[in-house]
Formats: C-alpha cells, sequence, structure tokens
C-alpha cells in the first residue's frame, strides 16, 4: 500500500453544509441587481468560485454591469447566516476522526468565515492550526488556482503525488489535480443535483462518494489501486 501523507478536505459542501445557504443569498442579490438565476441554478453553475469570480464570469457571459458593491452586501449577508445557521454534514466528524494520517481544510472562504463555521459546527478541533484560506496564501489565488493545496501541501510537508483530495465541485478538482493530487468527489450536501457525481467524474475525480461512512474504505482502496 502506498503511503498517503495527507487528505485535504474542502469546508463548504464538504464538510458543512454551507452552499445552498451561500447559493441563496447570492442568487437574491443577482436577482435583483437585473440578472435572474435561481439558487440550484447558481449552485450548479458556480459551485467552487468565489462570488467576485462568479460576478466576473456573469459579466463577461451576459454582457451586463454588476457592481462591486455587491460583494460587500454578499459577505456581510452570507458571514451571518453561515455563522448562525450552518450545520455539518452528517457523519463528518466521525469520517475525519477516522483519517489517521495528516489532515487539512484547504477552501476558497475567509479565514474568519472558516472559523465561525468551523466552530459552530465543533469541527474545529479536528483541524487546528491546519486550516489553510485561499485568501491568505502567499499569492492570495483562490481555485481553480493550485495555489492553496500547494501550500497546505509545503507548509505540511507532504508530497502532491502522496495526497487526497475531498471537493464537491468542478473547480475545487481543477486545481487539486493542478497541484498533481488525487481527488475524490462527494456529493452529500443539499445543493448536490442530478447527475453530479457524473460531473465531478468528467472533471477528474477517481471516484465519488455521497456518504462519510464510505471514506475510509475508499481511501484505503485507491491507495492499493496506486500500487497496480
Amino acid at each position: 500500500m502506498t503511503q498517503t501523507d495527507l487528505v485535504i478536505f474542502d469546508c463548504d459542501g464538504v464538510l458543512v453544509d454551507s452552499e445552498i445557504i451561500a447559493s441563496r443569498v447570492e442568487a437574491d442579490l443577482l436577482t435583483e441587481a437585473g440578472y435572474p438565476i435561481s439558487a440550484a441554478e447558481l449552485a450548479e453553475t458556480y459551485a467552487g468560485l468565489t462570488f467576485k469570480d462568479i460576478l466576473l464570469r456573469i459579466e463577461e457571459k451576459a454582457n451586463i454591469p454588476l457592481q462591486s458593491s455587491l460583494i460587500d452586501r454578499a459577505e456581510k449577508i452570507n458571514d451571518h447566516r453561515l455563522a448562525t445557521e450552518v450545520l455539518a454534514i452528517e457523519g463528518v466528524h466521525e469520517a475525519v476522526a477516522a483519517v489517521t494520517t495528516q489532515r487539512c481544510i484547504c477552501s476558497n472562504s475567509s479565514a474568519h468565515r472558516l472559523d465561525a463555521m468551523l466552530t459552530r459546527t465543533r469541527l474545529k478541533p479536528l483541524f487546528e492550526g491546519r486550516i489553510f484560506s485561499a485568501k491568505e496564501t502567499p499569492t492570495r489565488r483562490p481555485k481553480p488556482a493550485p495555489d492553496v493545496f500547494l501550500h497546505a501541501a509545503t507548509t505540511l510537508r507532504a508530497d502532491p503525488r502522496r495526497t487526497f483530495v475531498l471537493e464537491d465541485s468542478v473547480h475545487g478538482i481543477q486545481g487539486a489535480k493542478a497541484a498533481g493530487m488525487r481527488v475524490i468527489g462527494f456529493t452529500g450536501a443539499s445543493h448536490s443535483y442530478p447527475g453530479h457525481a457524473d460531473v465531478l467524474t468528467d472533471a477528474g475525480a477517481e471516484t465519488v462518494i455521497r456518504r462519510w461512512a464510505d471514506l475510509k474504505g475508499v481511501l484505503a482502496a485507491l491507495s492499493e489501486w496506486s500500487d497496480a
């Protein structure tokens, strides 16, 4: 069996059921600004991107100007709602605790938002000192750039080739693959949609899980498979 140096978890939509909350907030703001979109459509199309990048892509696609003030409004509303409403995804505490190798979080969310969500969901002690926000890496480039993954691997002295990443979005998978890491897709959050698993597989996930109870066996199987 190949040694696993590190297991990286995305946060939003993987550890905590936050994507659906943020998508509702951001969809309401975009609709109000003149770009009608549902929370489900936003989550499916733009999951894993920062709201700033979502605005830039919508501006390019629809050729309409969107005020940058929407970013600050979304941040404030999301910070409040996520800190008071977000829940951990069922079974995640046990699954994370069962990972005996190094583990960490790599997220596009800000450090203060991560702290609030992880504190509320009682996940913070499982990752204390190993929580990486893309906004606080040397380059500050968010996923799909690989920077946050590579920063975590360097900090924790892990070989990217012996690192597994848990991701729920295409953009997250693209970043992890660009970092030279192996990816397991996750579809167990409320924002998941029909065909989600196929989308993640097409993006480069080696396999996809929906239940956290399956993580231990999948990690073991993929480690064995790498020797084949």
